[in-house]
């Protein structure tokens, strides 16, 4: 005699148990963020179920990721990428519906069997598909932060309006969430700013990347591989880029604005080199909470795939007595002016923060492929400023505008710099 509880087949079984597990879709797969995620959903088997993965063009590395994993869906952003992969797919005997372009992220962002999106398409393009999953309701697990700089108000009530869960993927945003009060959404409402919540500062750590001791006269002959050489992370290698130049602690204090409703003067940057504190707020008692942890992206994404609970992340356990020492330093803006660049756009709001970070991307690109030099990177993100105007965000369709036209001055810009050089 069968029991009424027992599934009555295998495909019956994987259906009982999709039902305990918890759907989600990773942006970037075969990025380090995505690999990161990845690993940590695999050591929770009983908790997460990969529904949909993406990446731009990547065929290879997908491939091993489908067979491990087995989405229900892939999404190649390139479109021959996608084909090859349809093609690489059959061969392997899975199911795997392959689409492609942003029509295809926007499809899987919106999946009702996912709850969850880790968006970790790196630049502008990853707003469109995230802002597709905060008004589909969905647990956001942010570690695209150009999101929150290009479209902050936007997406701020895309979130609230849409009842959708926002949780900071970045290990320093992560670490200030961590050490701050846990409220409910009504006390969240109830208390609408730092001060409130007896909070005085907010101190953004940061590595300060390969070059933090190097001379500045030396800056002009650095090269991307040397960029690329964090000292502490393993990343991208435009995020790389980034941090070298503390463009992406910049971004992040802009991010921190919106997560945090507060203002870039309540935000002070300290450059830790070892990594080891993520994040540190102040109190107004003089009490400073700080996060500490191994730096390995594992911590922030299995806390945010978890809250308000905890899992296993596999990170190794922090040793305090390994640690010879702590050091702190103020920032240099004439050593990082992509930093000085970036608070003052925060500051200045509007289309700032989007023309800043449209002309950052187009500026780490030409370094990368040998058409500006390291320094030159802050140069054209600053022409771009100057040259263009700011105007209040008023849509989505805005932001991609002004997105598109400060793309074309800094490639103008650059173009400008190499004429002066030859």
């Amino acid at each position: 005699m069968k029991s009424t509880d027992a599934p009555e087949s295998a495909n019956q079984y994987r259906q009982s148990e999709s039902l305990s597990q918890t759907g989600i879709v990773v942006f970037g797969a075969t990025g380090s963020v995505g690999i990161s995620t990845l690993d940590v959903v695999a050591r929770h088997p009983e908790k997460f179920r990969v529904v949909a993965l993406t990446a731009f063009s990547q065929v290879e590395r997908m491939v091993e990721l489908c067979k491990i994993h087995q989405p229900e869906y892939v999404v190649m952003v390139d479109s021959n990428a996608a084909e090859l992969l349809h093609k690489a797919l059959s061969q392997t005997g899975l199911s795997i519906n392959v689409l492609s372009g942003p029509q295809g992220l926007e499809k899987v962002a919106i999946l009702p069997q996912a709850e969850y999106v880790m968006a970790a398409i790196v630049g502008a393009a990853g707003l469109v598909p995230t802002l597709a999953a905060a008004k589909a309701g969905k647990r956001i697990l942010l570690a695209n932060k150009e999101a929150l700089v290009m479209s902050g108000s936007i997406f701020m009530n895309a979130v609230r309006e849409n009842n959708a869960q926002l949780l900071p993927i970045d290990s320093e945003h992560n670490a200030i969430f961590q050490c701050m009060p846990a409220l409910s959404e009504s006390e969240k409402q109830a208390n609408g700013s730092l001060s409130d919540l007896g909070i005085s500062r907010i101190l953004l750590t940061a590595s300060g990347g390969p070059f933090r001791k190097t001379a500045l006269n030396e800056l002009d002959s650095i090269t991307p591989d040397q960029a690329c050489a964090h000292p502490v992370w393993s990343m991208g290698r435009k995020i790389s880029v980034d941090s070298a130049t503390m463009m992406n602690k910049g971004l992040e204090v802009i991010e921190a604005c919106w997560l945090f409703e507060t203002r870039p003067e309540f935000i002070q940057v300290v450059i830790h080199p070892q990594s080891v504190i993520h994040s540190m707020v102040e109190y107004v008692d003089g009490s400073v909470l700080a996060q500490l942890g191994n730096p390995d992206m594992r911590t922030p994404i299995a806390h945010a795939l978890a809250w308000p609970e905890r899992i296993e992340s596999g990170v190794d356990r922090l040793n305090i007595f390994d640690i010879a020492s702590l050091e702190f330093e103020k920032p240099d803006f004439n050593r990082f002016p992509c930093l000085k660049l970036a608070i003052e756009a925060g500051e200045q709001g509007g289309t700032a923060p989007t023309i800043l970070n449209a002309a950052n991307e187009i500026a780490v690109d030409a370094f990368l492929n040998g058409g500006l030099s390291f320094p030159g990177i802050a140069r054209v993100v600053e022409s771009t400023l100057e040259t263009m105007t700011t105007t209040d965000v008023d849509s989505l369709e805005t932001i991609l505008r002004v997105d598109s036209e400060a793309r074309q001055v800094a490639e103008e810009s650059i173009n400008s710099i190499k004429m002066r050089v030859h």
